[in-house]
């Protein structure tokens, strides 16, 4: 938790220093990120995609779409990875997408 650099990230961590390394600077946290940009519902290339427990409305995690319906995270029990959108962990806590 709370990592921000190539050794040691967090979801947003990762979503930050990515953005980052392409010119676009974010905030630090999944919440904060989720206030940014335009809402998508047809995931692109590159597309923020938020994840909250119970569908919450505050996000508590954040990934990149990478097309073919995976995205690319990070999380504390697999470090940074890939997973599928219809992943039966990530797909129930998915509330929704945001373009930057």
């Amino acid at each position: 938790m709370g990592g921000i650099s190539s050794s040691s990230f967090d979801c947003s961590g990762l979503v930050k220093y990515s953005y980052q390394k392409a010119g676009k600077i974010l905030p630090r946290t999944a919440a904060d990120i989720y206030k940014k940009g335009k809402k998508v519902k047809s995931l692109q290339k590159g597309d923020l995609m938020f994840f909250a427990p119970n569908k919450a409305k505050k996000p508590t995690h954040v990934a990149i779409y990478i097309g073919n319906n995976e995205f690319i995270h990070s999380s504390s029990s697999k470090g940074v990875s890939y997973a599928k959108t219809n992943n039966t962990y990530w797909k129930p806590k998915y509330i929704g997408a945001k373009r930057i």
